[in-house]
């Protein structure tokens, strides 16, 4: 069977990027090394949370244009366009580890090789990279197969966990980095399906494209850390956050998204990727210090949000009964990567509070770090009983017009704190709750 799109890595990007592509009738194998989630996925199963996704991938299996599969060397030798979607986890310095995707460049280029294969291959780096990747890539290809065919292009993602599938099949732009003609016509081919109501594809030089995807993440994560860092100020003078939040978003050149005060962003790209361009620039002898300062306040906001618990008890938090409310880093998604619930339970073992926590998808996920270290409820109030207080670190939709009776009822005192300003103080002091918040009187 012919394919005309190898992806290789189905974790978020990868998987979304895939079943995507096959939606526009593109025949699509996905390939990755885990052999029992290349099962799952060929039965349907969706490996990970994310509305919409586990409907599209189940219809494009039946209709045959998504194939899931461990062969990489089957997909090499099929595939014109081979996309790489593979993680670059942080190292301790802060540096992104490109070994998975060294590694996979290396074993394509020895399947070229060793199958004398010279057919047109367009490899496009979709993994968030460093500048220079792509020349890094291009230059194990040349190494191993001196005479190849091979264009080595960026292409990064903006996918929203969350939101990946509505992302993907209709972005905002296409970003295309490259200095060949032919590759940047086929990519432009094969987006142009995503953008028939005039989004623009934006083709520029490779090194430019790289930094795109680390710019934008690192601007979006200033803004929800000024919006953190002035929180701090206004609880100190009595104003509040939400009030200048839209005061401020109603100005198009600062725009509404990304300004809601709260215990700090996670995630699998915000974290790493502030760290991985404040360890690029300085390799460069550059000090980024706006996006130094944000990566700063960040670390600095869960704590200050844990300090606002710890106070309340006199720091003697150990024998107390915390329930919480969010797991994930954000709703809508079970990934816990660098999420700021999982550095806050942390924080409060660290002083022997016993959590009970409960999470709408992300509770199996955080039992893989924690294990048995807390108690985990299938119901959102079931987790209040006996609690001394209920603690909310992620905005899931079903925690914003709850049962404030029953919480009441459940709780040994009315008391919550609040790491996403879900709440009205006033209502909830009018209803006998202490309320804590982010910013907020």
């Amino acid at each position: 069977m012919s394919y005309e799109i190898a992806v290789i890595g189905t974790g978020y990007v990868g998987l979304v990027t895939g079943t995507c592509f096959a939606s526009t009738g593109i025949k699509v194998i996905c390939v990755d090394i885990d052999e029992r989630k290349v099962e799952m996925m060929q039965n349907g199963i969706c490996p990970i949370f994310e509305p919409g996704l586990e409907p599209l991938l189940v219809k494009n299996l039946r209709d045959e244009r998504l194939h899931f599969s461990t062969d990489l060397e089957s997909a090499v030798e099929n595939a014109s366009v081979i996309f790489l979607c593979l993680p670059t986890p942080p190292n301790e310095d802060g540096s992104a580890d490109l070994q998975h995707v060294q590694k996979v460049a290396s074993d394509i280029a020895f399947v070229l090789k060793n199958k004398n294969i010279n057919d047109k291959k367009i490899i496009v780096n979709k993994s968030t990279v460093p500048v220079g990747t792509s020349d890094v890539v291009k230059a194990i290809f040349d190494k191993i197969l001196p005479d190849n065919n091979v264009t080595v292009a960026s292409n990064p993602e903006f996918l929203r966990e969350g939101f990946a599938v509505e992302d993907a099949m209709k972005p905002e732009r296409i970003v295309i980095g490259t200095s060949d003609s032919y590759t940047a016509k086929v990519l432009r081919d094969l987006y142009q399906p995503f953008v028939r109501s005039g989004n623009p594809i934006y083709v520029m030089d490779e090194k430019s494209s790289e930094l795109t995807k680390y710019a934008a993440n690192a601007f979006l994560a200033t803004k929800i850390s000024f919006m953190n860092d002035l929180s701090a100020y206004c609880e100190a003078v009595g104003a509040d956050i939400e009030k200048i939040r839209i005061g401020i978003g109603s100005d198009t050149r600062i725009g509404k998204r990304f300004l809601f005060a709260g215990i700090g962003y996670g995630g699998s790209c915000f974290p790493k990727d502030v760290r991985a361009l404040m360890y690029s620039a300085q390799a460069k002898g550059i000090e980024l210090d706006i996006v130094k300062a944000s990566y700063e306040v960040n670390d600095k906001q869960i704590r200050r949000f844990f300090k606002t618990i710890s106070d309340k008890y006199e720091g003697k938090l150990a024998g107390l009964r915390f329930a919480l409310w969010g797991l994930a880093f954000k709703p809508n998604t079970d990934d816990t990567r660098e999420a700021p619930a999982h550095r806050l339970i942390e924080l409060m073992l660290e002083k022997g509070a016993e959590i009970i926590a409960f999470d709408p998808e992300a509770i199996e996920n955080t039992k893989v770090v924690f294990g048995d270290k807390i108690v985990y409820s299938a119901n959102m109030y079931d987790a209040l009983e006996g609690a001394d207080a209920l603690i909310i670190a992620t905005e899931w939709n079903e925690f914003r017009n709850p049962d404030l009776e029953k919480i009441s009822s459940l709780l040994k005192q009315n008391i919550i704190f609040d790491g996403r300003n879900l709440f009205e103080p006033s209502d909830m002091k009018e209803l006998g709750f202490e309320y804590y918040c982010i910013g907020r009187k």
